[in-house]
């Protein structure tokens, strides 16, 4: 019968936050101070208020940082339709403090990362003694993996209406959290919680921003401000990308000694990144445990002596979940780092990760320092090598892995656990005389536990290659004075037409029984992308490349 929901999807009937209306709504937008942290100094709205159709401007208060899901503050204008509203934004004469965050720049602070990348941190996982075996490896390898901030940039950016009609207050809201939603708006609002309902329309696309309510509390104090009637504040581009909770920046280090076989005998991995808790405590420099199991601590290698560092890096921006969150820069430099241990030792970068990764054994995650492991009973969910050397193999086979490649054309692989489902992904890729890049196909593996819905599992597959191609060739948020430098899909680039590979096909790994544990679907097949596509470069053009995007690395 195909989703429940998908005629009044495609015939335009179905609601989004953006399509939220109520008899007497207004519509709103904010002005926000342009650096975390900010707030204004003063304001002068009166030619705001000449605009035609304004009716209020009303001053929102900064929050105490931490902010958890605060709004920022700022100025909102409401008025009769939303292009009243804007413009009368646009007329806003706001004097800004910009606050502790202003000098934030990402140039010297991907700087700083990698300075503390270089020197001794906090260990998180030890096993042996990597200090002995690196003396006596026959040969060591290093390398350095920059990954950017990111940003979310769902379809629909957010939006939300609220009313507050006899002490009652009532939200739509394209929110993938209505729990912690009606909780902050009663707080905020200083309402008993059995008075809020939150009705959650389809999302537009969320990929974690969608998670924090900021949105959803800008539009209650605004109705608050009109005397409860219904308000709707709507989020341009520019504001989404402006404003946002973003993906951590990471700079991972990465050093191996290698016996006179190649293989490794010790393993270094430091970790730099701010951490999503700094929006929830005052900062606390290190990522949390559930930041470190995403395929950090729990990298299940077969290598007798094993340390894993997290070094000091503090946030200068509102970090927030982005789909597959930080298991992006771990899977990223790990598996660009295996291609290049492979390289070294003349080895096939397949059978190279699959000797790392040995044979097929069911891993405790809390024996090797992962105590989140997902939320999950690590018994029900133990770590298991097996189906990852399955799902690698899968991917390899269906690309046709080791068949001859004609010059500019090469293939790579990647594999990684999250969200207790295994992955894998194998590319095809094209590097033009000119540096330009193409990707004919992409196979991607998983084996996520029992299958309910094979369709949806595929085109979960299919919108994460897609995703991760951009991540892998185009998407970046950068700082300047505290600032974002992107505004739009002009600057922040995601993957357009052009760009999407001409073929993707998904291999769903049967893992056995239906009695068995149910893996993720919606975020593990992002990781392995973006390694994958460096690694089939390399075989195409000889570049590495250890810093995201690729944009235009292959032309210099």
């Amino acid at each position: 019968n195909g989703l429940l929901d998908n005629r009044d999807i495609t015939t335009g009937r179905a609601i989004y936050g953006i399509d939220a209306r109520a008899e007497g709504m207004y519509y709103a937008v904010v002005a926000r101070p342009p650096v975390f942290g900010g707030k204004v100094t003063r304001f002068d709205a009166a030619e705001a208020m000449k605009v035609p159709g304004v009716v209020k401007v009303v001053a929102i208060d900064p929050p105490p940082i931490p902010s958890e899901f605060q709004p920022l503050g700022g100025i909102a204008v409401i008025a009769r339709n939303t292009w009243a509203a804007m413009q009368g934004r646009d007329k806003l004469q706001i004097t800004w403090d910009d606050g502790p965050h202003a000098g934030y720049a990402s140039v010297p602070y991907r700087a700083a990362l990698e300075a503390a990348a270089r020197q001794p941190a906090k260990v998180v996982r030890n096993g042996g003694d990597v200090d002995k075996a690196m003396a006596g490896a026959a040969k060591k390898l290093e390398a350095e993996y920059y990954i950017p901030h990111l940003a979310q940039t769902p379809l629909e950016p957010p939006a939300a209406l609220v009313r507050i009609s006899n002490g009652v207050c009532e939200a739509w809201a394209c929110t993938q959290a209505p729990q912690a939603t009606r909780t902050r708006l009663a707080e905020r609002l200083k309402l008993p919680e059995d008075k809020v309902r939150v009705n959650v329309t389809l999302l537009g696309g969320g990929f974690g921003r969608k998670s924090k309510p900021d949105f959803v509390l800008e539009a209650g104090l605004c109705s608050q401000a009109m005397d409860g009637a219904p308000v709707k504040v709507t989020w341009t581009r520019e504001d989404d990308i402006h404003h946002g909770f973003y993906h951590t920046v990471s700079v991972e280090r990465i050093e191996a000694g290698l016996d006179a076989g190649g293989k490794p005998v010790a393993w270094l991995h430091r970790s730099a990144a701010p951490t999503i808790g700094s929006i929830f405590a005052p900062d606390p420099k290190h990522e949390l445990p559930f930041e470190l199991g995403m395929g950090l601590v729990n990298t299940p290698f077969a290598i007798p002596n094993i340390r894993i560092e997290n070094p000091e890096a503090q946030a200068h921006a509102r970090i927030g979940w982005f789909r597959s969150v930080s298991n992006i820069p771990h899977a990223f430099a790990i598996q660009s780092f295996v291609a290049e241990l492979a390289h070294a030792a003349g080895r096939d970068p397949k059978d190279y990760l699959l000797e790392l990764i040995g044979p097929a054994r069911v891993v405790d995650p809390t024996s090797i320092g992962d105590v989140w492991n997902h939320g999950e009973d690590p018994k029900r969910y133990p770590i298991d090598t097996g189906r990852l050397r399955r799902v690698i193999e899968a991917a390899a086979a269906g690309i046709g892995w080791g068949r001859a490649m004609p010059a500019g054309r090469g293939l790579g692989t990647a594999g990684h656990y999250s969200f207790v489902s295994h992955v894998a992904v194998a590319v095809e890729v094209e590097v033009g005389d000119r540096g330009a890049l193409t990707i004919p196909r992409v196979d991607i593996a998983i084996d996520c536990g029992p299958q309910v819905n094979p369709e949806r599992i595929r085109s979960q597959m299919e919108g994460a290659v897609v995703m991760g191609v951009g991540l892998a060739t185009s998407a970046e948020i950068s700082f300047k004075d505290g600032r974002v430098e992107q505004n739009n899909f002009d600057s922040y680039e995601l993957t357009r037409m052009e760009s999407t590979p001409r073929e993707i096909r998904v291999h769903l790994v049967p893992s056995g029984s239906y009695e068995g544990p149910l893996g993720g679907v919606g975020e593990p097949g992002l990781p392995p992308v973006a390694p994958a596509i460096a690694n089939a470069v390399f075989a195409a053009s000889g570049k590495r490349i250890r810093q995201l995007p690729i944009r235009d690395q292959l032309t210099t």
